[in-house]
């Protein structure tokens, strides 16, 4: 796949994502917090809602305003988490967005887990 020319933050893609012992990986959906050329870093995007962490996650349910912009298919979690920078020809593909509000509500947690 090349290398998407237009930024990708704030883009929901799909992305071969790593475990976290790296024996493998998984194309999972992610949202893209930065895009530094080549590589963007990353926030995996998972629908066990049964593991949402309200300290270091943000729920994105059917039922908030901007859902419909994410192209997620069901509620999900963005695990703040699990971040990881990755080469961009891992991206298979965009899923949708996020809109102001949800970008609000990101942004004031990974404040609150990254810099407090």
């Amino acid at each position: 796949m090349s290398t998407p020319k237009t930024t990708l933050k704030g883009k929901i893609v799909l992305i071969y994502f790593p475990f976290t012992d790296l024996t493998g990986r998984k194309l999972r959906p992610a949202l893209v917090l930065y895009d530094g050329g080549r590589d963007v870093v990353v926030a995996f995007i998972s629908s066990r809602i049964e593991k949402y962490e309200p300290k270091t996650d943000i729920l994105i349910s059917k039922s908030h305003p901007e859902f419909h912009l994410t192209g997620l298919k069901t509620d999900s979690v963005l695990k703040l988490s699990k971040i990881a920078t990755l080469h961009k020809r891992l991206i298979a593909g965009e899923v949708g967005t996020i809109g102001d509000q949800l970008r609000n509500e990101i942004d004031q947690k990974i404040i609150k887990v990254l810099l407090v």
